[in-house]
């Protein structure tokens, strides 16, 4: 039992003297899991929903991204962490043109904002004026977007025939290999130089982030799992 003890000690000192990059990973391990097995997310890629509720996460999205993205002017301002603002990771206009072909011209009108994506938003809103909470949303939005990201518009391709457009959320014109930009984006979190109060905040908001985009995806899954059901189910009958 002291033995393991011991190995239990110098495993947290080994964790707090980690790179805030790969505390961040560990810290989020469980929660990033938890995420991905959502059943919304699982159906979504399975081929068992349908662009429309594809469209409905593009629209949550514009609200996430958009308070994100507000905070980019002051984070320009702080010299330890302009470095994260990166004029090629931006989602916005992206996401924009995405609901345009979406939805049509008049998108704006008929997207809807789901209440877990309002709390999501209004965290980021008021978190992201930290640098240690905006590094944390900013790990867990982009880096996530340069790797599962990129699974996602692949399976939307694969399942639901989507070409190019309505996926422009997921391609980074700017960035023709994503590996090195994720390197460099970690090298850049682990140079703010945040002590060790600032890194644990940091771990703490990216697991709120996780949990709360878990939210959503609850909101979403309780809206198309259903419908998208249905309409199997109908289908279905009809046939018979």
């Amino acid at each position: 039992m002291r033995v393991e003890n011991t190995r239990d000690k110098t495993d947290q000192r080994a964790r707090a003297d980690a790179p805030l990059s790969g505390q961040l990973r560990e810290g989020t391990r469980a929660e990033h899991r938890a995420a991905e097995s959502q059943e919304f997310v699982e159906r979504l890629l399975a081929g068992e929903l349908d662009v429309a509720a594809y469209a409905d996460l593009a629209a949550q999205q514009l609200e996430i991204y958009g308070a994100l993205e507000d905070s980019d002017a002051a984070m320009r301002r702080d010299p330890r962490s302009a470095g994260l603002v990166m004029p090629d990771l931006e989602r916005v206009p992206s996401i924009e043109r995405d609901l345009a072909h979406l939805y049509g011209a008049g998108w704006r009108d008929a997207i809807r904002i789901l209440p877990a994506t309002g709390a999501y938003a209004a965290r980021l809103r008021d978190a992201a004026a930290r640098l240690p909470e905006y590094a944390a949303h900013a790990y867990t939005r982009y880096l996530g977007d340069l790797s599962g990201g990129q699974i996602i518009k692949r399976m939307m391709q694969r399942r639901y025939g989507m070409g190019a457009e309505g996926l422009a959320f997921y391609d980074f014109p700017g960035i023709p290999r994503t590996k090195p930009l994720k390197d460099l984006y970690r090298e850049r979190l682990d140079a703010l130089g945040l002590d060790v109060s600032e890194t644990a905040r940091a771990v703490a908001e990216a697991q709120e982030a996780f949990r709360l985009n878990r939210a959503m995806f609850d909101e979403l899954g309780a809206v198309h799992v259903a419908r998208c059901g249905a309409a199997g189910r109908a289908a279905r009958g009809a046939v018979a």
